[in-house]
This record gives C-alpha cells, structure tokens and sequence, in this order.
C-alpha cells in the first residue's frame, strides 16, 4: 500500500481522544506537510525555470487531476490571471470530475484514463504547453493518462505526487516528490497531502511568474486592478516603484489603462507609447526596462 493509504498506528482510538488532542494531532500533520516542501525545493525551482524558459510567447499551463489533488491544482491555476495579469485562456483545467468545482463531485471519474487522453489531444498542445499533474498517490489512473498523453506531444510535464516511485512520474520531464507520508485520517489527502500540494503549487507558479517578469521587488506588477481595492494597490505600487505621490502614480495609471508597469515607467519621464515600446523591447521586465529608461535619460 503506498504511504498515503497507511493507516499510522499512532492514531489508533482518535475518535476518543480529546479535542485538544485530535487537533493537536491534526497540526502536527499539517506542520510535517509544509516540511515535506522544504526538499522539493531543488525540484520546484528547476521546473520553474523551464516554465518559463519554454512558455513564451503563447503557452499554456495545463493543470490536471482528481479528487482533492485536482482541486488543489485547479485552485492554483484560478489565482494566476488576479495576481501576475497571466491571460485567462491560456489556464485550462483538466479535471477528471469535469470543469466545474462543485460538491459531491463523483471519485469514479478517476479511473477514466480514455478521456484524460482524449481531453489532451483535444487541446493540441505542443513544445510551449506546460502541464502541471498532480495525484497524492501519484497512480491515479486518469492523471497519468493526461500526462503520458502530454508527453507524448511534446508538451512539458511537471508531475507533483506524495509517494516515493509513483508511476505519474515515469511520463514527467521534472518531477516533484513531497514525502508527506501517512495520512492522520487514513487516506483523506485533503489534509496532508493537500497541504503540500497547496503549498508547491504556489511556489512553483509564483516562482514561474517571477521569472516571467511579473514580479518586480516583491510587488505584483502585472496584476489586474479591476476593483476600488486593487486600484488604491495599484496606485501604492507605482508610487513605491517610483518614488511618486499616490495622486501621481493614480494618474500615470489613468493614462496607462490601469496597467502598472508602463505607469511606471510615465511617472519616470516615458510618454505612454515609449513606455509600451520599452516594456516590449524588454520582454516585459519591469526591471530591465527602468534600467533602459535610465540610460536614455
């Protein structure tokens, strides 16, 4: 039985502990998940990288996966457009249950390993498509089928999995292994195993957007301010970055359509379509298109 299955015989007689001793139980699981990170980190940081070496201009990221770990990935893939600007259609969800997070989604939808395949030859990836696969057990039937159907293409797989040898990983170009082991409640990966899926993913998909230039000095540079909230954001953002009052920075974003980066670069002395120009010319790097502004100056 792989370790996520285990029943621990540290648990035995849960159900009559006391509270404080079931929760404790369960906090010492959740602080062993986030450990379990703490070695993957070589391996988040490597598939990063090919991310976002291989992304460019038009990929897409793919998350796919059943049950909890799908959600988890889905959830990941859902924060992308609201926090690094990443355009909705290129996020596809591929969940073996279907596209919508509801309760009392089905289990036996896992087993599906002909339409996992056929939703990846439907999207017709190719070199600059990621897909990100992730099972706790790393077996699930449909999960590996949606990776072995994207290796196959050409796409680049990332697989996420909680077992040492899990077959998801055979059709992976990196692999990330989070050895969080027995579950408390036997099996239910929506703790554990969900904590360090939660976890990975966020460091990985951020990690990628930092390196795709959506991140400038810990600030999200690339987010949409589509709210008062995020405007108020926006506008401190600006003004952080350069230096300006909140009323300038609001203003270069007026002009900017609300988009930081080249505000950014207005409040520095850029007319908004030399500062277009120098974000593209660039790739987008807030970082590098400041130092060039500098230069001309």
């Amino acid at each position: 039985m792989v370790k996520t299955e285990t029943m621990s015989p540290r648990y035995r007689g849960l159900d009559s502990w006391s509270d404080a001793d079931i929760l404790e139980a369960f906090w010492e699981g959740q602080a062993r998940a986030i450990a379990a990170v703490r070695p993957a980190l070589p391996a988040i940081a490597a598939a990063a990288r090919a991310i976002a070496e291989r992304i460019e201009p038009g990929g897409r990221i793919v998350y796919a996966g059943a049950g909890s770990s799908g959600r988890q990935a889905a959830l990941d893939g859902m924060e992308l457009g609201a926090t690094f600007g990443w355009p909705d259609e290129r996020v596809v969800l591929i969940l073996a249950e279907g596209p919508l997070l509801e309760p009392g989604t089905a289990g036996r939808y896992e087993d599906n390993e002909a339409d996992g395949r056929r939703r990846i030859l439907e999207l017709k990836l190719g070199a600059s498509d990621v897909v990100i696969a992730v099972a706790a057990s790393g077996a699930t039937p449909f999960t590996r089928a949606v990776a072995a159907a994207a290796h196959t293409v050409g796409a680049l797989v990332v697989a996420i999995a909680n077992n040492p040898d899990a077959p998801l990983f055979r059709h992976a170009d990196h692999a990330i292994l989070l050895e969080t082991g027995a579950e408390i409640i036997s099996g239910s990966t929506r703790m554990n195993a969900g904590t360090a899926h939660k976890a990975a993913l966020g460091l990985l998909s951020s990690l990628a957007m930092t390196r795709l230039g959506h991140v400038h000095d810990g600030l999200m540079v690339s987010m949409r301010a589509e709210n008062a909230k995020l405007r108020r954001r926006a506008a401190g953002i600006v003004s952080e970055i350069s230096g300006c009052s909140r009323e300038s920075a609001a203003k270069a974003l007026d002009t900017c359509g609300g988009r930081i980066k080249p505000a950014a670069l207005v409040v520095r002395g850029a007319d908004p379509a030399d500062a277009e120009r120098i974000l593209a010319e660039a790739g987008g790097n807030l970082r590098v298109a400041l130092g060039r502004l500098s230069r001309s100056e």
